[in-house]
């Protein structure tokens, strides 16, 4: 398929926005919504915003704080940097973790993103 030379596609555009246009001829294309939509729309998108956004974001908050706030001295967590160690003492905002044999740091509760449950090694399955 080939294209006249004298194609020239934003003349195309401004066509079909003109026939898109109402004109002030035609009052039945002018017609604005009821002015109670704009309100009962904008009350949707806050609505969709809280449970898409603020609320996950708030759940997952209290997990945290409930995780932080129930550390004891033996669990061994992963902290924001990736350091895997094994609490050894907590204190009002900082926990002392153990991260090798003799090396002991002091890192603030905040930094701890998860508590590392002890897996327990299965047996091998059976093949029959």
């Amino acid at each position: 398929m080939s294209f006249s030379p004298d194609f020239n596609p934003a003349s195309l555009l401004a066509q079909a926005a003109t026939a898109a246009a109402p004109t002030a001829a035609d009052p039945a294309a002018q017609q604005q919504a009821p002015s109670y939509q704009m309100p009962i729309l904008m009350a949707a998108m806050a609505a969709a915003m809280y449970f898409l956004l603020i609320r996950p974001q708030t759940r997952a908050r209290k997990e945290q704080d409930k995780l932080i706030n129930a550390l004891k001295s033996g669990e061994d967590i992963v902290t924001t940097s990736g350091i895997l160690g094994t609490v050894t003492n907590v204190k009002d905002k900082t926990v002392i973790v153990r991260i090798a044999e003799g090396v002991k740091i002091e890192i603030l509760k905040s930094a701890i993103t998860s508590v590392v449950k002890p897996t327990v090694e299965s047996a091998p399955a059976k093949t029959l």
